[in-house]
């Protein structure tokens, strides 16, 4: 990664539940943590 890259801690995007929509191009896409702590993106 380079030290131009922003970095932003899950925690932080995920204060208030598992779930959180990112708007990219006009598409939704939609990160969140599963039962085993892992990340899943899905559009």
């Amino acid at each position: 990664m380079s030290s131009d890259t922003k970095k932003v801690d899950s925690k932080e995007l995920f204060k208030e539940g598992n779930t959180v929509h990112i708007v990219h191009n006009g598409a939704v896409y939609t990160l969140r943590i599963t039962k085993d702590n892992k990340l899943i993106l899905t559009k």
